[in-house]
């Protein structure tokens, strides 16, 4: 159930129908959008969803182009033959054959796919016939170009080949004439045959006609040319024209033949029509859908709404012409909170947000997928009312609020737990104290139906009412104070502030003006709203935060998966060559105990004769030395390494204690020192066995020798250098932080934690300047920020007292700090 009647004008989804219908490329598809009609059934939701959904993947997914192009309607010509008697000419037969080649082509591309892939579509084809034999026969009597054949029946054949030989004659006698009366000058050099009603004549000058035998048949506008018809082709002229009459009876016949045989097949020809109207629907939505971003959402069989990231598609569009990006919505509607109360500034998105839940809503009942974020959730809902625009009427005597009352009956009577609720500016357009309590009133008895609903309003009761009635909740659109400028953005949870205040200083109202208003209104609404604004950016200041961590979150994950992965090829590495190195070291200890094994063995066999002993173990340590020196650089690596590396440590551990001891003698009392890595210069006073007592300045310490070093008084000079430069440098710059340092500070409008780190800074300048006191200005406010600020104040050493200014120059918006 819709209301009002002109519901789709109300929301622009006629627009929607005519985008639709021009990208649809025959007037079948395009009566299918005609045809779209809002439905609650869920079973048809899903269907119609999901048909658009596969042919969306088709079109931007299928390897396969979509065979698209012949769609003719061919439904008028069938539906005037039904009579009997009556036939299709050759264009219509021809329609024919491409329309039913269509189908064909539809039909073998939808059904080469498996029926898991595209279910819904393959549906559609189930039943629809692709009529090979009409398409044979059409072939048979028609050529590629859609005109009769020759051979399309023998007498046609034999009707056309004496045409042929008749024009041919006449040809060649009205060129003979034509040649004798141009030589005897009757006729002009460059003119030739011409047709007049149907038959060849000879054009003549008139002076001349009288030269020519022939009959005139016509002559030119100017009336300086005759045409005249030879008496000597009258008779084949004549024999042309009954062949041309043989000729169309003889189509005729063909073509009512033809018909007789379609006749009985016009049922299945409209229902392939039908397929073919079908499948351009659905090709038009899914263009659409592919210009808008569309997708099929996830769609329960309950009223709700859970949409993130949507978007007015036909904003979309036009923001897109302009190179414009559009902010998208999260919406929230479920059983806990079923009427959504907008509220916030003019021109800040209010009516936009209702606009765009109404028509995706509608769109997606309507079976069209919708621009939302693939989490998104959407139900379906049996009654749909909106309240939006004036609907007043001269000719009924309504009023723009009286419409509105009428709307706001009808919606009392008629909602229910299933209706979905759209009202934009409620209780607006009467005296504001009375039209809110009539709003507010109203509003409770939509909680009490148990209706959905998103309302957008100023009206500040209705906030108030919104916080304490359950069902329903408070939502603001965002507006950015700083900078006076709508974020267009919806935050559900708080009420919005209408920035009235701000809004008219930025169109320039007289400051006086505003001031005089504001006394009018009275501070403490005032300070609600600005309560309001404050509750606002502070959770957008959150909102921010929380995303930044987000975000930090997930890029922390990445890098630790990465390093987690970089560690375990590492691991896997260290692995290989190990195993590496246990293959070698297994391989060369085999080679070295098969030839100590073979030594000994020859020393056996040859009975341990002297020489033969020696040239054997000089054999044996020349393998040894190539084992252990071998002079290449791979050698070393790969046979001498396990030596070499023993040999370094034993350097090592010689070479360390006579460094060692070394350093151990320079260390004595009296001597500069410092402590290895650090920069701090002290001098030995006292040595304890391994330890030392180290002055450094007036902090004594002690320490392990070997963690000390020595420091030559040329290094000792050095250093003394190095920092009695930056002693000057650290003068300079407390001389130009004095010169540039002003005594007041204004943390108007920050938030606690900025409030407080700008002020430490503050202080920390002032303390390092040496004034003698400073002025912070906070403002007034709630407070709070007053007393965090002093409660920071009261832990600085530094800080003497603090007090408020004196009432005429801020008083408690004002603290004044005195420093030591």
């Amino acid at each position: 159930m819709l209301y009002p009647d002109h519901f789709e004008q109300k929301i622009a989804f006629t627009t929607i129908r005519q985008l639709l219908k021009d990208k649809c490329v025959s007037t079948l598809g395009a009566e299918k959008v005609d045809e779209i009609q809002f439905s609650s059934d869920y079973t048809q939701i899903i269907r119609l969803l999901s048909q658009t959904d596969e042919m969306l993947r088709i079109l931007t997914t299928d390897a396969d182009e979509l065979p698209i192009g012949d769609f003719y309607d061919v439904r008028p010509a069938l539906s005037r033959v039904r009579v009997e008697g009556l036939f299709l000419d050759e264009l219509e037969v021809f329609d024919l054959r491409r329309a039913l080649e269509a189908v064909r082509l539809l039909v073998a591309f939808l059904t080469k796919h498996e029926v898991e892939i595209y279910p819904h579509l393959l549906e559609l084809v189930s039943g629809v016939e692709t009529f090979p034999l009409i398409i044979n026969r059409i072939d048979s009597i028609l050529n590629k170009f859609g005109k009769i054949k020759d051979n399309a029946s023998t007498e046609l054949a034999r009707i056309r080949k004496d045409t042929f030989q008749v024009q041919s004659s006449i040809s060649r006698t009205l060129n003979s004439i034509l040649r004798q009366a141009q030589a005897d000058g009757y006729v002009e050099k460059d003119v030739a045959p011409t047709m007049r009603e149907g038959r060849l004549v000879l054009p003549v000058s008139p002076a001349f006609k009288r030269k020519v035998n022939g009959i005139v048949h016509d002559e030119s506008a100017t009336g300086k040319t005759v045409f005249i018809e030879p008496t000597q082709v009258v008779e084949a002229n004549n024999r042309l024209r009954e062949l041309e009459g043989e000729e169309r009876r003889e189509i005729m016949r063909i073509l009512v033949e033809f018909t007789n045989f379609v006749r009985p097949h016009t049922e299945s020809i409209f229902a392939s029509q039908y397929f073919l109207g079908q499948i351009d629907f659905l090709r038009s939505k899914a263009l659409f859908a592919i210009e808008i971003k569309a997708i099929k959402p996830r769609i329960d069989n309950m009223c709700q709404l859970e949409w993130a990231k949507a978007v007015h598609p036909l904003l979309l569009i036009s923001l897109k012409k302009q190179g414009k990006e559009i902010v998208p919505l999260d919406i929230v509607l479920n059983e806990k909170q079923r009427i959504l109360l907008i509220s916030g500034p003019n021109a800040g998105g209010k009516s936009v947000c209702l606009k765009t839940v109404v028509l995706l809503q509608y769109m997606l009942q309507c079976g069209l997928l919708v621009p939302l974020h693939d989490s998104s959730r959407a139900g379906v809902f049996d009654r749909l009312f909106i309240d939006i625009g004036d609907e007043q009427s001269i000719e009924n005597d309504l009023s723009t609020y009286s419409s509105h009352l009428l709307n706001m009956k009808f919606f009392i009577k008629n909602s229910n737990p299933k209706t979905l609720l759209l009202i934009d500016e409620f209780g607006t357009g009467t005296e504001p104290q009375i039209g809110g309590a009539i709003a507010e009133a109203t509003l409770e008895r939509f909680n009490r139906n148990l209706a959905f609903g998103v309302i957008t309003t100023h009206y500040t009761n209705l906030k108030h009412f919104a916080e304490d009635a359950e069902g329903i909740v408070n939502g603001a659109m965002l507006y950015d104070r700083q900078h006076l400028q709508p974020l267009f953005q919806l935050s559900i949870g708080n009420p919005g502030s209408s920035f009235a205040v701000e809004i008219a200083r930025k169109i320039g109202l007289p400051e006086d003006l505003i001031a005089e208003a504001a006394e009018k209104v009275g501070a403490e609404h005032l300070e609600y709203d600005k309560h309001l604004q404050d509750i606002v950016r502070d959770k957008r200041y959150w909102e921010n935060k929380r995303q930044q961590i987000r975000q930090k979150e997930k890029k922390l994950e990445e890098t630790l998966e990465r390093y987690e992965n970089e560690l375990e090829s590492i691991d896997h590495q260290r692995k290989e060559i190990t195993n590496k190195a246990k293959d070698e070291a297994k391989s060369l200890l085999s080679e070295a105990n098969a030839k100590i094994e073979n030594t000994i063995r020859k020393i056996k066999e040859v009975e341990a004769e002297k020489e033969k002993t020696k040239a054997l173990r000089k054999e044996l340590n020349d393998f040894k030395s190539d084992l252990t020196t071998d002079s290449s650089p791979q050698g070393e690596e790969k046979k001498g390494g396990v030596k070499l590396q023993l040999n370094k440590k034993s350097e090592n551990k010689t070479a360390k204690p006579e460094a060692f001891n070394k350093e151990l003698e320079t260390l004595k009392i009296g001597a500069n020192v410092r402590l290895k890595g650090q920069l701090a210069i002290g001098k030995i006073i006292e040595i304890q066995y391994k330890q030392a007592v180290v002055a450094f300045g007036q902090m004594k310490s002690t320490v392990k020798l070997s963690k000390l070093e020595p420091i030559s008084n040329t290094q000792l000079k050095k250093e003394a250098r190095k920092f009695e430069s930056l002693g000057n440098a650290t003068t300079d710059e407390v001389r130009q932080r004095k010169l540039i340092f002003k005594s007041e500070i204004d943390v108007r409008g920050m938030r606690g934690e900025e409030a407080i780190q700008a002020v430490m800074y503050f202080i920390d300048d002032a303390l390092m300047v040496g004034v003698a006191s400073v002025r912070i200005l906070h403002g007034t406010g709630t407070g709070a920020l007053r007393q965090m600020i002093r409660q920071y104040l009261a832990t600085v050493n530094g800080v003497k007292s603090f007090r408020d200014e004196h009432i005429n120059f801020g008083g408690a918006g004002i603290t004044i700090v005195e420093l030591d």
